[in-house]
């Protein structure tokens, strides 16, 4: 198949392009930047602004799958954007194009809507998706992790140099593993089933992990199987995404808005995809070894 792709240059979107390339799939990826080339994969130079790009990336695509978005932002009108300008100028140009298969990938947050501006905007960039005559499935991934993500990064490389780990208040997450989801968003575009659906895919542990057990399980992946998780007061989070927004203004990344987000007590999802369809392969202890193992690799741990 030709796939359209979004995002492709990020974590998640990079294990796309990788096992859509195993699986012998053209990709046409939008890129704001050149890109060093890849098997199978036609980069295509573009933002989600630039509706002419956004048209010939979707011409002739058998699927389109957005993976592109914003998780931080300085404000609201950062989220919408990204996450929802973005979405819905995409959706406009795989109609016009003729390009009925719409993978949209969203997250868990936008199950509460009002606890984040991120979640707000991937709440309504959902919307947009469900209005639209395309034949659309949306996917809420929990938290993400795998080789190539800088995001839990420094969480590994506090567990190794500290043996203490600080995580948000007490509560329970889903983890999904970065080529498992993206072996499933490859596996739906042709479910039919899965149209019209939203989906929340995880690695099918029953309840998710606590933040303890999870804690626990990072520090097992570095080497350090004691490390101490210790849950981190909302108040403290607040302080401390406050001091770094006077640091690094716009760039900080530990905002008050995803002080919200982590501190939520529920992150576990709820409406897992037919084991028909998928299922994962990789838990969570296999996977965040290997995730170490190759940030050692990489020199980055």
């Amino acid at each position: 198949m030709i796939l359209a792709v979004t995002g492709g240059t990020g974590f998640l979107g990079g294990h796309v392009l990788r096992i859509a390339a195993e699986r012998g799939h053209d990709v046409r990826a939008l890129a704001r930047r050149a890109q060093l080339p890849r098997p199978n994969v036609e980069w295509l130079g573009g933002t989600l602004e630039d509706h002419r790009k956004l048209a010939e990336l979707c011409k002739g695509a058998d699927a389109v799958i957005h993976i592109a978005g914003a998780i931080n932002a300085p404000n609201l009108a950062g989220f919408v954007a990204a996450n929802v300008t973005g979405t819905a100028s995409l959706l406009t140009a795989a109609e016009a194009s003729g390009t009925k298969r719409f993978i949209h990938v969203s997250s868990l947050s936008a199950r509460e809507p009002d606890l984040s501006d991120y979640g707000w905007s991937k709440a309504s960039s959902e919307a947009m998706v469900v209005q639209s005559p395309l034949d659309w499935t949306i996917v809420r991934p929990p938290a993400i992790y795998g080789a190539g993500d800088r995001e839990m990064l420094e969480l590994f490389r506090i567990a190794r140099a500290k043996g203490v780990l600080p995580l948000p208040p007490r509560g329970r997450l889903s983890l999904i593993e970065a080529g498992d989801l993206a072996g499933l968003l490859l596996d739906l575009i042709e479910a039919r089933e899965s149209f019209e659906q939203t989906y929340e895919p995880d690695d099918g542990t029953e309840e998710g992990y606590s933040h303890r057990a999870f804690g626990k399980l990072v520090g097992a992946a570095v080497g350090r199987p004691g490390v101490l998780a210790l849950p981190v007061p909302g108040f403290a989070l607040r302080l401390a995404a406050t001091a770094e927004r006077f640091r690094l203004g716009d760039k900080a990344k530990l905002t008050p808005d995803r002080v919200r987000y982590f501190c939520h007590p529920d992150w576990v999802v709820t409406k897992r995809p037919p084991t028909a369809i998928w299922e994962a392969k990789v838990k969570a202890g296999e996977g965040l070894k290997a995730t170490a193992d190759w940030y050692r690799e990489q020199g980055w741990l």
